[in-house]
């Protein structure tokens, strides 16, 4: 059995997807990259049977692995898709797919593949036409299809951010009928100007390992204000294991994960019952909510607190107050006496925003406080709008 590494370039990724296309018809593992040092490779002796792709996950938590998906997996995750998509008026074989997101991620792979099952326009987005919003509405690319077919796209929050300040962004944004947004928390500023916009946001969640998304709120329910990820698609099935995080059970869980600091061959996901723990903390009583990773979860005096809430909190304080701050994230630092303190590590062009920042958290309760407050230039999330906590925990401790 053999591999194929292919190095997808984000400039031509329909090259990529033309590669992958020929590799899947010759029944072989394909692991797709964005870089070629990006991440090493398994023995092709070690290779579940069958064929399909190899897709890296793990970044949130540091340690990065590759999970096999077959092909037939995806095809079950983009049929489930689709009758989600039915469930809520839209039709799927009548859409046009819009993807500005990497092919070597699971966020970009998915959006071609669905359109590939239900035989539907696929349009590309490089990051560079991200880059000027504005021109998007007078790109010939984005009046692919006619004008009465629906347009679906997908987006990380980042992404979703940036249009929605430029107003031919927002503009291009009110023309789709449904814009998928995953991979990280939906900023809550950024979820009220979309509706106050009328974009019709449909907030998910999902996972490599589970190829893609699992849950999704529909647009109709967004706009009338509700939060969260939704409910679980139709081949799904979600509880909330002992330690509080989500479990997942379904058909098209990956094969196994490979790591090349641990086993030499792929470890199964899930347990005898068919359960993988997703490692998001995760609340059901009311729709799916995610509260955070649990492996990013800071235990500072005696509490547990999960930064990803308490930096929605504070962009949506910063936003009200008009602070110009570009990015924000709170880790977890080891204290001798909390055992862990909150750091905020700011980005913004303007100094003077950190001690604004730092009164608008007097009132919070003392383990939520971030008690050190860095301006970081170069803060920025990973390319798929993920934040990489421990490259950035590596950089505070070496000030």
């Amino acid at each position: 059995m053999s591999l194929l590494r292919l190095i997808c370039d984000p400039a031509v990724p329909q090259r990529s997807a033309a590669t992958l296309d020929q590799a899947l018809a010759r029944s072989r593992w394909i692991q797709l990259l964005g870089s070629p040092g990006a991440m090493d490779s398994p023995d092709p002796g070690v290779l579940p049977q069958g064929s399909g792709v190899l897709v890296s996950s793990g970044g949130s938590s540091g340690e990065r692995h590759l999970c096999a998906q077959p092909a037939a997996h995806l095809d079950r995750s983009a049929a489930a898709t689709g009758d989600w998509l039915r469930s809520i008026g839209l039709v799927p074989e009548q859409a046009c797919v819009f993807n500005p997101l990497p092919f070597h991620h699971m966020s970009g792979l998915m959006p071609w593949w669905r359109s590939r099952c239900w035989g539907t326009p696929h349009v590309w987005l490089t990051p560079a036409q991200l880059r000027e919003p504005s021109t998007l509405l007078d790109s010939r690319s984005s009046l692919a299809g006619p004008d009465q077919q629906p347009w679906l796209l997908s987006l990380v929050p980042t992404q979703l951010v940036r249009l929605l300040a430029d107003p031919g962004g927002l503009r291009w944004l009110q023309r789709f009928a449904l814009i998928w947004v995953g991979g990280a928390a939906l900023p809550l500023a950024a979820a009220a100007q979309a509706r106050q916009a009328g974009v019709r946001l449909a907030p998910c969640y999902g996972a490599t390992e589970t190829a893609a998304m699992v849950s999704a709120l529909p647009p109709q329910r967004f706009l009338a204000g509700e939060n969260g990820c939704g409910d679980a698609l139709n081949d799904v099935e979600l509880r909330v294991l002992s330690d509080g995080a989500l479990g997942v059970r379904t058909s098209r869980l990956a094969l196994g994960r490979w790591s090349p600091s641990r086993e030499p061959g792929f470890s199964c996901l899930c347990d005898d019952d068919g359960w993988w723990r997703s490692g998001d903390a995760a609340d059901l009583s009311a729709g799916v909510s995610i509260l955070g990773r649990l492996d990013g979860a800071v235990h500072s005096g005696g509490e547990t607190v999960f930064p990803e809430q308490l930096e929605a909190r504070l962009l949506q304080a910063a936003a009200q107050a008009e602070l110009p701050v570009q990015a924000l994230l709170i880790l977890g630092i080891e204290d001798p006496e909390w055992g862990e303190r909150l750091v905020a590590l700011v980005r913004t062009s303007d100094p003077s925003v950190l001690p604004a920042l730092q009164q608008l958290t007097v009132g919070w309760a003392a383990p939520d406080r971030p008690r050190r407050w860095l301006q970081c230039p170069e803060l920025a999330p990973s390319a798929a709008g993920k934040w990489q906590r421990q490259r950035w925990r590596d950089w505070v401790r070496a000030l």
